[in-house]
């Protein structure tokens, strides 16, 4: 009889972090109204306008998460190639013209009537997919590092140097703990290096960020205008900050408020205790599913948390870190807050199957 009910509970989600995933969700919802209110007005007489989309999204994405919480995490194991694939078909097809559109200097979205998709969300989670699985399979080298390279290349050539970051630096943390030779594992590892330095100083633009970051007070109305209107954004918080829906730099002084540099708005409107409440639920969801990670039943289920928690873990490490100045601008979202439907979508995809493969753990 006690067996059956350890055995029953074994088989109930983790409600701590489906409740953090929801509460990240809402806050995500009120700092895009709040942050893009401003450019959805200017540009479309509509100040909810953006909101409004994201709020469409979202509850696709909270479908999403309930459907595929119900659905067992190994049958994403039996889809994993086909899923890289279209993944991989996505990312070729952003690059022709009578697909893809371009803006902000990438080629980034497909827009099909008046939904836009960014492929490279899709493939954060199909290429964690499919590395898991050919760590559960004992693959060799060469199946992980072929679909890796194909996959950076075709982000590259949007370009899109965040998400070749963000993407490069989850796979090689899910091939490490794979187990690979440290040979192979750090050979890749500097070429990897290599070759986002040579993208960086072979591209004007990349070059002028990273140059920035070194000298920040450099050309203030030019190539350092965004970091120094983040900055005023930031000190113009203090402790407590200016009050909810009060912020002065989404009133289009900040580029990208609503997307890149929605943390800036939130840090400023909040203050600095605000901003460290914002960065310790991030912190906890990342934590909470390395937890999962530690307790998943398997092979599999082990490695694809890992591979999402380093994703996400990753991408709330360069934009805040951007935002602080730690790091150079790269155009990475925060999960959760920043403005775009397919990121949001595709996260809360991700927690569902974190939640299935918690009522799977071993304790």
């Amino acid at each position: 009889m006690r067996k059956l009910r350890l055995s029953r509970q074994k088989k109930v989600w983790d409600r701590t972090f489906l409740v953090l995933t929801l509460s990240l969700t809402a806050l995500g919802l009120i700092a895009v109204a709040d942050a893009s209110a401003p450019q959805a007005l200017s540009a479309f007489n509509d100040k909810f306008y953006f909101v409004k989309q994201q709020i469409v999204w979202g509850g696709i994405g909270l479908v999403l998460l309930f459907i595929v919480s119900k659905i067992h995490y190994s049958f994403w194991e039996k889809l994993a190639l086909p899923l890289l694939f279209l993944s991989i078909l996505g990312l070729v097809a952003v690059l022709f013209p009578s697909l893809g559109v371009s803006a902000l200097g990438a080629r980034r979205w497909i827009v099909i009537g008046t939904v836009s998709i960014q492929p490279s969300e899709f493939v954060k989670l199909s290429l964690a997919i499919y590395l898991a699985k050919a760590y559960s399979k004992g693959k060799g080298p060469l199946s992980y590092f072929l679909p890796l390279v194909i996959v950076l290349g075709l982000i590259m050539l949007q370009p899109d140097l965040g998400t070749f970051l963000v993407v490069g630096a989850a796979s090689m943390a899910q091939i490490f703990v794979s187990g690979i030779s440290l040979l192979y594992f750090f050979g890749a590892l500097a070429l990897g290096v290599t070759a986002s330095l040579i993208l960086v100083l072979t591209s004007q633009y990349r070059r002028d960020r990273l140059l920035t970051f070194f000298e920040q007070t450099q050309d203030p109305l030019g190539k350092s205008y965004h970091i120094r209107q983040v900055l005023l954004a930031l000190g113009s918080g203090g402790l407590f900050g200016v009050g909810l829906g009060a912020s002065r730099q989404k009133y289009l002084f900040l580029p990208e408020a609503a997307t890149d540099s929605v943390f800036a708005v939130v840090a400023e409107e909040v203050g600095f205790v605000g901003a460290l409440v914002v960065i310790f639920l991030l912190a906890a969801f990342v934590i909470k599913v390395l937890i999962i990670a530690k307790n998943a039943p398997d092979k599999f289920s082990q490695l694809l948390t890992i591979g999402i928690a380093s994703w996400i873990g990753g991408q709330i490490f360069l934009n805040i870190g951007s935002m602080v100045a730690l790091t150079p601008l790269t155009g990475v979202p925060l999960p959760f807050f920043s403005y775009g439907g397919s990121a949001l979508t595709m996260i809360l995809v991700a927690a569902g199957i974190l939640l299935n493969i918690s009522k799977h753990a071993k304790n």
